[in-house]
């Protein structure tokens, strides 16, 4: 065979075109989570030149962003700027690395878990750890997740988050298929979540529907949310009052309905009646004076209701109460055993 007669080598940038196949636990994914999670350095406006151009296809048809992945499918992948790195895939991926923690900080974390299964961990997150990190923030529980890998081949994923002074019940995926599924019900109505709090006097009535819209707002003590009647998002709590000691405090379980910042904290100051220690919306009326009781945030993440991202059974999962809000529960008269539901006829 003559030269003339050898087929032409395929040009350079075509010879990088790659095809990934959808795995079982990234099924009903969105195509742009599944390009952050196969190439973590691809930014939006990126990845939607690649799309308009046709560049990106599923099953060699062209995709959108919002396009759902089916386990099976495969992923053309184009030519990708240097910057845009390909992420490791399972089978090329790494050893975990040890996180930078002690044996005793990881034996530690890992106390805090509540429930755990093939696809989720709960834990009870102590009062004063980060969720994650921040301007100022060092440490966090999204730099620790490595501690809590267990026996998954994933790394856990945050699903939604608790401000750092709040303490209790927060999930975590341990699969990317959990991960989208559980994210999906926590921007829906499938996740019943119940809070536990002390105030500084005692909400009227004692049982109530609060429906105050928010917006975020800057400030020099960090992030701050207000009540916006006009350009806020609609935000709905009930609350309940369980027990008071006299008109000085209360012993209130809060059911937010929205899952907007700072959501229970603003709305309980809007009605006078502000969470015990909680001096960035109440300033010194958030303490009860001449009280011993810790001048920390009194609210915590009792227990949390969904379906299981799997189907077929319910997780429930309730997070003890901290050290110094069983301290204050005991000084001021409190029960802290309560297990009924005192939502359950509200709809």
């Amino acid at each position: 065979m003559t030269d003339s007669a050898q087929p032409a080598p395929k040009p350079a940038t075509e010879s990088r075109v790659e095809n990934r196949t959808v795995t079982g636990d990234e099924a009903d994914m969105r195509l742009d989570r599944w390009f952050k999670r196969h190439f973590p350095d691809v930014n939006h406006s990126y990845l939607q030149k690649l799309l308009r151009t046709g560049q990106v296809r599923i099953d060699g048809k062209r995709a959108e962003t919002s396009d759902r992945l089916a386990a099976g499918q495969s992923v053309r992948i184009p030519p990708l700027a240097d910057w845009a790195a390909p992420a490791k895939g399972p089978s090329q991926a790494a050893a975990p690395k040890k996180p930078a923690m002690s044996d005793k900080q990881i034996a530690e974390l890992q106390a805090l878990v509540l429930f755990r299964d093939a696809d989720v961990i709960a834990i009870n997150k102590p009062a004063g750890l980060a969720v994650q990190g921040g301007t100022g923030t060092s440490k966090h529980l999204d730099a620790m997740l490595d501690a809590l890998r267990f026996d998954g081949k994933e790394r856990p994923k945050l699903v939604h988050r608790l401000d750092k002074d709040t303490s209790g019940v927060l999930l975590l995926a341990r699969t990317s298929f959990a991960a989208t599924k559980l994210t999906e019900m926590f921007r829906g109505s499938d996740v019943r979540k119940t809070y536990w709090a002390a105030t500084v006097g005692v909400p009227k009535p004692y049982q109530g529907k609060i429906d105050l819209a928010l917006a975020k707002e800057g400030g020099p003590h960090g992030e701050r949310v207000a009540e916006a009647k006009e350009e806020g998002k609609r935000a709905v709590t009930y609350y309940t009052v369980l027990e008071n000691a006299g008109k000085q405090s209360a012993f209130v379980a809060m059911w937010p309905r929205t899952g907007r910042t700072h959501q229970l904290r603003v709305h309980m100051a809007a009605i006078g009646t502000p969470i015990l220690g909680d001096g960035k919306y109440a300033g010194q009326g958030a303490f009860l004076p001449g009280a011993e009781v810790a001048r920390k945030l009194h609210l915590h993440a009792r227990r949390l209701i969904l379906p299981h991202p799997r189907g077929g059974k319910t997780i429930d999962v309730t997070a003890p109460l901290p050290d110094h809000m069983l301290a204050t529960w005991k000084y001021l008269g409190f029960s802290a055993n309560l297990r009924d539901d005192p939502f359950e006829d509200v709809e």
